[in-house]
């Protein structure tokens, strides 16, 4: 039996429970309600107060002789009747929640295609309880509300239009004491993937009470190849002091807690995220969420999530929820580095790629939002672009190869010379360094220095959303893999064609070279086959237009190879 089996009969079961014990046991009747001033001063307010938040819970037969005992308030809430589901449309999403608890169950993206299955992107896991269930937490108790029965208002659910009004859904639960009561408010606006909550509390204790806020097992597949996907979805959380702490759900095996202060706290898959935000306008955890709570989950891919959040004075907690797509510049927005909940590059690489990945994404958007330009014939104008920047390098490079390579006899010669004196070698090479301008490094510094573009470009194409379900020519979907595999096979056969007009130019290649110019056309070819169709598009348009610059390249080399500038050093041999 799975999990969501597993609920349902617990629910059926304790639904069941209730029903029996109420026709065996009638309700007695109550008495008349009191006044305002009797309340005042009724002592079994004060019991009331204590056993919904109490700070010594005393075993119950210690009570006074006589005496009820007021009803335990703490552990799950009672349920009074069966829950429904209410829905929430829109232009962006379509959410669907439940009564039961209050719960987030489902979260459709309506512009995002689906391609783990039929429909729209699902962003919360549908093997899993939901998400933004609350619990109330105080030193001594907590008050569960996981399955509690939450009234709503409107209970038909919103609609929300295009360009119109926010609007809002609220759930409300009353304890049966009535010792407590809690209403969460969801205000959402057609226009944004952000969700603003406010959550107020009235009771005993709420002053100084914890809101526990879940966000349930995490996030559902939507991409084709689960074990790609499965490799980024995760949680990540960025500490106020600490930065950005992040974790995989596949390695978490452990409950483990982290401390607070958090300016964010998400869940994130490949190309979609589900986060939550401090509101804006609170006074005493202004800009703040407290700890994060994390456990292993039953399945693959699965962790509990929760964050915690302290209850201002007026018991009321304010927070956003976004449900969305990873759009960084709409991330960046926020101003609290949300972009890089799911991030460019590794760690140490990201100095160098953030601002690469700015500036790019910025000409990315600016050609297809302003030009109008499809994703496929931007691919290409990069591509070509990228070869035609870096041709002078590429060029410098080539010169400082063959004025090494010229050098290389006479260096070999005093090598040779002074073998036994290294003092004398040492000295005799400084001075061929100086006289002939020979340096180790020349010919290797001008190829690595357009690297770091080219290693953010490629992290860049393979995770940008705008890729995502864009078709081009014969290919479905840019960011998964050339169903026909025609675009890795041109970029091998391209790179073999490179390497064999660079070979081909060369005085003397060696063995090793031309074993090179057959092996690494196939390597990469093998590597680059399960690779996004729109990474590889890029690739292979760079390296079609790199073909004339080798050419032309190669054309000087074999034109400068001839010039006597080797007999002219040696004629200076003493």
């Amino acid at each position: 039996m799975n999990q969501q089996s597993r609920f349902l009969l617990a629910i059926s079961l304790m639904i069941l429970v209730l029903v029996t014990t109420n026709k065996l046991f009638p309700p007695v009747l109550p008495e008349e309600s009191l006044s305002q001033e009797q309340e005042l001063a009724d002592p079994s307010l004060e019991a009331r107060e204590t056993e919904l938040f109490p700070q010594e819970r005393l075993p119950r037969d210690q009570g006074q002789p006589g005496e009820e005992s007021a009803p335990d308030l703490f552990g799950p809430a009672p349920l009074t009747r069966d829950g429904h589901t209410v829905g929430v449309s829109g232009p962006l999403y379509d959410m669907t929640f439940s009564t039961v608890g209050a719960r987030l169950i489902s979260a459709k993206l309506s512009e995002f295609p689906n391609f783990y299955q039929e429909g729209v992107v699902e962003l919360l896991a549908q093997d899993g309880p939901g998400a933004l269930g609350s619990r109330i937490e105080v030193s001594d108790g907590e008050l569960d509300l996981a399955e509690a029965i939450y009234q709503v208002a409107p209970e038909g659910g919103i609609t929300l239009k295009e360009g119109g009004e926010p609007k809002s859904l609220a759930f409300t639960y009353i304890h049966p004491s009535g010792a407590f009561s809690m209403t969460t408010t969801y205000e959402f606006d057609p226009s944004s993937y952000e969700v603003a909550a406010t959550t107020s509390m009235s009771g005993p204790g709420v002053d100084r009470a914890v809101l526990i806020t879940e966000m349930g097992v995490g996030l559902a597949y939507n991409e084709r190849r689960v074990a790609e996907e499965s490799r980024v979805l995760g949680y990540a959380a960025k500490h106020s002091s600490d930065g950005i702490q992040s974790e995989y759900f596949r390695k978490i095996d452990e409950e483990e807690s982290l401390q607070g202060p958090f300016e964010w706290l998400a869940l994130k898959s490949k190309y979609f995220i589900f986060a939550i935000l401090p509101g804006q306008g609170q006074t005493e955890t202004k800009d703040y969420l407290g700890e994060v709570s994390i456990a292993p989950a039953p399945g693959e891919d699965r962790a509990e999530i929760s964050i915690a959040q302290e209850v201002p004075g007026n018991g009321t907690v304010e927070y956003r929820v976004f449900l969305g797509p990873q759009e960084r510049p709409l991330l960046a927005s926020y101003g609290n580095e949300l972009e890089e909940a799911n991030p460019y590059g590794y760690r140490w690489m990201r100095l160098v790629v953030r601002p690469v990945v700015t500036g790019v994404l910025y000409i990315f958007n600016l050609l297809h939002d302003k030009l109008n330009m499809g994703y496929g014939w931007i691919l290409i104008l990069f591509g070509c672009f990228m070869r035609l920047l870096l041709y002078p390098v590429n060029q410098r490079a080539m010169r400082a190869q063959m004025k090494n390579m010229a050098v290389q006899p006479l260096l070999q010669d005093i090598q040779k010379k002074y073998k036994d004196q290294p003092e004398k070698l040492q000295k005799e090479m400084m001075k061929l360094y100086k006289d002939h301008g020979f340096n180790p490094m020349a010919g290797c510094l001008p190829m690595l220095l357009p690297w770091p573009v080219l290693i953010t470009l490629f992290f860049v194409f393979q995770k940008t959303i705008q890729l995502r379900g864009e078709s081009f020519l014969w290919l479905p979907n840019l960011s998964a893999a050339d169903p026909l595999y025609i675009l890795p096979v041109i970029m091998g056969l391209s790179m073999f064609l490179l390497q064999w007009i660079s070979v081909r130019s060369m005085p003397s290649p060696n063995p090793q070279m031309k074993m090179m110019m057959w092996l690494m056309p196939i390597m990469m070819t093998g590597i680059f086959f399960n690779f996004a169709s729109g990474l590889n598009l890029y690739y292979a348009t760079a390296n079609l237009a790199t073909i004339p610059q080798q050419y032309l390249i190669a054309k000087e080399r074999k034109a400068l190879k001839e010039v006597p500038a080797l007999g002219q050093l040696k004629s200076k041999d003493p």
